[in-house]
């Protein structure tokens, strides 16, 4: 993973930087990890949760920028967007927020509920969250480093390529 990371350009970091400040601020600011006059959270943000809204940002910024094309450079890697890498931002997303405050778990749960049964999950899906993004990463990162595939013959045109058919002797 490391060689493919070396080969990338100030583009790309300035890409996973950037989308690593976008990635933090779109969690924190919703989920009032940062507080805000928009959102508020009514259980303070857990000391585990700074770790794993950190990671999450680092990895999806890393993540998004194995999508960005060189200027004049040949695409490499699956051109297909991970699902793991949505997941992973997703659970991130679920695991750092207030139990009390995702509508989905006090719907399903109620607010006892929540707090005894969603907000214990939490750290195992920021642990889930930071695994699949790094899957994720990994997949993409081995990708760019793989062989490509031979490119066609550019010498001749296409009616110097065998259509399969013998030429008639006579």
């Amino acid at each position: 993973m490391l060689d493919a990371l070396r080969l990338w350009t100030r583009r790309r970091w300035v890409a996973a930087a950037t989308a690593s400040v976008v990635t933090a601020l779109v969690i924190a600011l919703p989920t009032a990890m940062i507080p805000s006059p928009v959102f508020g959270r009514e259980i303070a943000t857990t000391w585990w949760a700074w770790p794993v809204l950190a990671v999450t940002s680092v990895l999806s910024g890393l993540l998004f920028a194995t999508y960005v094309r060189e200027p004049g450079g040949q695409e490499t890697g699956e051109a297909s967007i991970n699902r793991e890498g949505a997941a992973g931002g997703l659970l991130a997303f679920f695991a750092v927020g207030c139990p009390v405050c995702n509508k989905l778990a006090l719907i399903a749960l109620g607010y006892t509920g929540a707090l005894q049964w969603f907000a214990p999950v939490q750290p195992f899906l920021g642990v889930a969250a930071v695994g699949l993004l790094a899957w994720a990463l990994r997949a993409r990162l081995q990708g760019q480093l793989a062989c490509p595939s031979p490119a066609a013959p550019r010498s001749g045109t296409a009616a110097d390529l065998p259509t399969g058919k013998e030429p008639a002797r006579s």
